[in-house]
């Protein structure tokens, strides 16, 4: 029951961000009061530096987001979960070379080449590529040394005295053996996708076009009007790290299941 939790949560936050759009009381793009009023019973969150209902923008702005983390973790998962079978399949000294090069890699904050690709790419293409360029070579490291392990198992050994090909075995058997570490790895990627195109956002690298947002402009807008109107920048702020402590605790759980340590 208590592996379960995370996920669900995770599922409920994601579904939340995908049916906000729907539920939104007013235009998420029109002003409706002055800017910065406080909740009242007509705007239950108050509104913001343009005087639009935070609400509807809270509900609205979450898609954006989730349109952006979701192929960007899943692109890193992909690349690097090929380099390490690759890495895994190869010679000895090919898997010295890939651990030498992701060891650099890993040591460069994924934040340092966002903000270079923000120069060349718009907001989402660098989010893209930066969580790739950071997230491949710990994936590509992780699944390397599982791989590595399961190429030792008995029922490996008996797929190679069956004459299968390397790309079959690791296709067939060593992929399967590794889901819950793929999907735990998932989480971590889409929580560093996120993180990046907050951060973007907050700096106004993040190609949104006003009068759309999300829950990043939200916070930069906002900002010097959080004591008139508190709940304009505490909202996306929660949401925000709702949804990615709930994607990084459905991980944590998938990476327990799959060393069958977790708790029942």
């Amino acid at each position: 029951m208590t592996r379960l939790l995370p996920a669900a949560t995770a599922c409920l936050a994601v579904v939340v961000v995908v049916v906000g759009p729907a539920l939104t009381p007013y235009d998420p793009a029109a002003p409706v009061d002055v800017p910065w009023a406080r909740a009242d019973g007509g705007h239950l969150l108050g509104t913001d530096v343009l005087g639009r209902d935070v609400l509807s923008r809270v509900l609205a702005g979450g898609r954006r987001l989730l349109a952006v983390a979701a192929p960007a973790a899943a692109l890193a998962c992909v690349i690097g979960t090929l380099c390490g079978l690759a890495a895994a399949g190869a010679r000895r000294s090919v898997g010295r070379a890939v651990d030498l090069v992701a060891d650099v890699l890993i040591a460069v904050p994924a934040v340092l080449p966002a903000l270079l690709l923000a120069a060349a790419l718009p907001g989402p293409g660098a989010v893209i590529a930066a969580t790739v360029v950071s997230g491949v070579p710990l994936t590509a490291r992780i699944v390397a040394d599982a791989a590595t392990r399961t190429l030792a198992s008995g029922y490996v050994r008996a797929a190679r005295l069956r004459a299968e090909r390397l790309p079959t075995i690791l296709l067939r058997e060593v992929v399967p053996s590794m889901s819950a570490l793929l999907a735990a790895d998932f989480g971590l990627r889409f929580v560093t996708a996120l993180q990046l195109s907050c951060v973007l956002g907050v700096l106004g690298l993040g190609g949104t076009v006003p009068p759309a947002g999300d829950w990043a402009v939200m916070l930069r807008e906002n900002l010097p009007g959080a004591t008139l109107n508190p709940a304009a920048l505490a909202a996306p702020a929660l949401l925000l790290t709702v949804l990615a402590l709930a994607v990084a605790g459905a991980a944590h759980t998938a990476a327990r299941a799959s060393t069958g340590t977790g708790a029942g």
